[in-house]
């Protein structure tokens, strides 16, 4: 590491200072040191540093304060806050306040070395990002609509930080999409990007899974294993459907993300984990909170960044930006030219709300990919409700009594209405099972048969 490379370390105890001048120094960092917000001050205002660490409980005042001026003044200076063993809550509010991370006293050397190469990370020019697959290119994340360019902007923001994101949307909407592209804008982008869907882990191995366990330490256990949290080692953990968690695994995860110390099943000890954790649900977690069925300390941990991904029926202008890049890396996958949706498929695109947002959305490009004749898709091809039901908010369909439709006879909009009340049904039943056709159909009332029928007459199959 060149010694071009500078830090500022702002502490008031003599033993901490020199801690960190003598560790970072053997990582060839220049180090200032500083004892109070006043010398501090004087330091910024005469240099750049590549990263600076800031107590929190300093003579003449607050570290949350300097944390909030060198995100103003220095938004180019990641801080990082150095916190007492277990408070959390101080250091999840120089979370929110901009720091970068946080390391907490007894100072781990191990943690701190990691939190010092990851802030370096940040502001290599030379850093490279991996290449964005043909998925990225192609869909969620397009759009010239305000709510995208907000979206982005945010996602390059919190890019920055070492702060759990939660990220919260309808299914379907990109979230696992999002939680990639703040991987690979962050300083982790040259670590492993580790999903894991937490309602498909059977909850008597959801500890193994998470923490890894050592050889015979149960029955089947004939060799260590590596956890997720080691999976993930130098990079991102994301917890998609983390509502899924059972309130038992909510604690150990808890106390993994505050200790940054994970203790596999069978181990004598714990292990310090490297990960930053991005979590995902299109449930509402602060309704989960209230009714006790989810940890308001751990909502508290995870939710410091709130990230909100817009469903497609925000952002309609989006539609033909997105459907031609779907259609077109379809299209590639089949070695054809992609076709040409027709104004009237547009249309047809515009006027359907799309429960299922960009999920959906390619679902029914594939279909009509395949179906449609030529190099042209038409509206007709799309297989699109053909009268989407109107609801007082403009959200999904709904089949809730007060949706509106005008039921003319001559119309045909009474069986479109039907079929538009059993499509979102069966939607709904199948997200609340993860897809399990036969925990649907037992939700619906109805055998698996007529559910397979029922979808392939829908055109959700």
């Amino acid at each position: 590491m060149s010694q071009s490379r500078s830090a500022l370390i702002v502490d008031d105890e003599r033993d901490i200072r020199e801690l960190l001048v003598l560790t970072l120094g053997r990582m060839g960092l220049r180090v200032d040191t500083a004892a109070n917000l006043a010398e501090a001050r004087e330091l910024l205002g005469g240099g750049r540093y590549d990263l600076c660490f800031t107590d929190m409980r300093l003579p003449d005042g607050n570290g949350i304060e300097l944390v909030g001026e060198i995100v103003r003044d220095h938004p180019q200076t990641p801080v990082a806050m150095i916190t007492a063993f277990g408070n959390m809550d101080l250091a999840v509010e120089a979370l929110k306040a901009g720091a970068f991370d946080f390391v907490s006293k007894p100072v781990d050397i191990n943690v701190l070395r990691g939190l010092v190469k990851h802030a370096l990370e940040l502001n290599n020019s030379e850093r490279s990002h991996p290449a964005a697959s043909p998925q990225d290119q192609a869909s969620r994340l397009l759009g010239d609509s305000p709510a995208m360019a907000t979206l982005r902007a945010t996602i390059a923001k919190v890019a920055r930080s070492q702060a759990p994101v939660y990220i919260l949307g309808e299914s379907g909407v990109g979230k696992e999409l999002v939680a990639r592209t703040i991987h690979e804008q962050g300083a982790r982008a040259g670590g492993p990007f580790v999903p894991v869907n937490c309602g498909a882990i059977p909850a008597e191995l959801m500890e193994s899974e998470f923490f890894g366990h050592k050889r015979g330490s149960f029955t089947g256990a004939h060799a260590d294993k590596p956890g997720l949290f080691q999976a993930a080692s130098g990079g991102t953990l994301f917890l998609d459907e983390v509502a899924e968690l059972p309130l038992a695994m909510q604690v150990k995860l808890l106390r993994a993300i505050q200790e940054k110390r994970v203790r596999p099943v069978g181990a004598p000890g714990e292990v310090p984990v490297d990960v930053r954790i991005l979590s995902a649900t299109h449930k509402d977690l602060g309704l989960l909170v209230t009714d006790g069925r989810f940890r308001h300390d751990l909502y508290y941990r995870i939710n410091v960044i709130e990230l909100r991904v817009p469903p497609l029926r925000e952002r309609t202008g989006d539609l033909p930006q997105l459907a031609g890049a779907i259609l077109a890396r379809l299209a590639a996958g089949q070695e054809r030219r992609p076709p040409e949706l027709t104004p009237a498929a547009v249309s047809a695109l515009a006027g359907y709300p799309f429960p299922g947002n960009v999920r959906e959305l390619e679902n029914v490009l594939e279909r009509a990919l395949a179906m449609a004749d030529g190099e042209r898709i038409d509206a007709s091809d799309l297989h699109l409700p053909q009268a989407p039901i109107r609801t007082a908010d403009n959200g999904p369909p709904s089949a809730a009594p007060e949706a509106v439709v005008d039921l003319d006879p001559g119309t045909g909009a009474l069986p479109s209405y039907i079929e538009q009340l059993e499509r979102a049904a069966i939607q709904k039943a199948l997200e609340d099972n993860r897809w399990n056709k036969t925990k649907a159909a037992a939700q619906l009332g109805i055998t698996f048969r007529a559910l397979r029928y029922k979808l392939k007459k829908l055109g959700m199959d």
